[in-house]
């Protein structure tokens, strides 16, 4: 095992099995995965790499082979990990990246080399290559849809947009608008971008504040999401400020502090199963994420990240066993079957909400999946 400040670290996600005498076995299903374990989205790729030390060690009967590695939250770097699975490790499945440019980035390549991959990302990315992504958070538009109806609850009119200059931030400026034509919601009166890396926004933050929209919409992933929104409450701001599922960790509410405060997030149901209603299909399975995950790391630690880990492990059960009809481990048959099998797994509940992908929509997720999580005494609480 190579340490993990050398970029990457493997985790041997594989037991002895004790087989019959001449039995013939599979290969090992190995599955890469490119993660930002550094870099300014580091907070979404650990919790993920996290749950990842908590999957089973075999699937169907067969040994996982799992080797995570380090994009530093740079596309090139997510190119380089995804060529080298795809020709080195003749990886059967990638997965990656948390960072949607760097989940954008590798996909041409993992599409040519006609491998399945999970994006733990709501990357956009062409048609093309869309045929072999599958992702695995809520896409933009089902979380926007929840977003814009609460905030037509709220009586907001007008919207100020504080986003990151790239992907991320332009897919969520996109569809937000989108859905609001579509739901008759608010309009969007200021529009301001950051880098992932800028440690300040003060400009953009005054010019904002001065437009004086009913509400703001902060784009930005982890604890770069306290950031911005500090600095829209210390330029005065006191109307409404909304935040992307992106933004659905515990960082913002330990680096906000105060300033976030009765802030609005959207998400999904992983992180807050104790307030779903006991009818609501992710309770039970979100309840157990939370459970594997906190007494793995410590009480409070529940992360949305750490949820799509969990979640991945529910799809890759479905769907191994099915496209190990097809093929063995290490096989084109293989690869292309568990692309058949994703497609056609029909209603699959998972901690994040109901995936149902099929051959035209590799989204999943419906609308219902988003819920608006208020920022309370430094907790989560769930609007109605």
């Amino acid at each position: 095992m190579q340490a993990r400040t050398h970029g990457f670290f493997r985790l041997a996600l594989a037991a002895t099995l004790a087989t019959l005498a001449g039995t013939p076995a599979w290969a090992d299903i190995t599955i890469g995965i490119s993660l930002p374990l550094t870099g300014p989205a580091s907070g979404l790729g650990i919790p993920v790499a996290n749950y990842i030390k908590l999957w089973p060690t075999t699937i169907a009967g067969e040994k996982l082979n799992v080797i995570v590695l380090d994009d530093a939250t740079d596309p090139t770097k997510g190119v380089n990990n995804a060529r080298r699975f795809v020709t080195e490790d003749k990886a059967d499945i990638v997965m990656g990246s948390a960072a949607t440019p760097v989940a954008i980035a590798m996909a041409p390549v993992i599409a040519e080399a006609k491998t399945v991959q999970f994006s733990f990302s709501p990357a956009v990315v062409s048609a093309g290559t869309d045929g072999w992504m599958f992702r695995l958070p809520q896409g933009n538009a089902v979380m926007a849809y929840a977003m814009i109806e609460h905030m037509k609850k709220q009586g907001v009119k007008t919207v100020g947009f504080l986003g990151y200059t790239d992907a991320y931030g332009e897919s969520w400026l996109k569809d937000f608008q989108d859905q609001s034509t579509l739901l008759n919601g608010p309009k969007i009166v200021a529009t301001e971008r950051f880098a992932r890396a800028d440690t300040s926004v003060t400009a953009q933050a005054l010019k904002l504040v001065s437009a004086n929209p009913d509400a703001m919409l902060i784009v930005a992933s982890g604890s770069g999401a306290a950031m911005p929104h500090k600095a829209i409450v210390e330029r005065g701001y006191k109307g409404k400020i909304y935040q992307t599922h992106a933004a659905a960790t515990r960082d913002l509410m330990r680096i906000g502090g105060k300033d976030v405060e009765g802030a609005y997030v959207v998400s999904g149901p992983a992180v807050i199963p104790e307030q779903l209603a006991a009818d609501h299909p992710s309770k039970a399975v979100a309840q157990d994420f939370v459970n594997k995950y906190e007494k793995a790391y410590g009480a409070g630690n529940r992360n949305q990240f750490a949820g799509h880990g969990y979640d991945a492990v529910v799809v890759l059960e479905k769907v191994i066993p099915v496209a190990l009809k097809a093929g063995k481990p290490g096989t084109p048959e293989f690869r292309a079957a568990i692309r058949t099998a994703t497609e056609n797994m029909g209603r699959t509940v998972v901690a994040h909400g109901v995936l149902n992908y099929t051959k035209t929509n590799h989204w999943g997720f419906t609308t219902e999946t988003g819920l608006v999580l208020k920022v309370v005494n430094g907790d989560w609480k769930i609007e109605p």
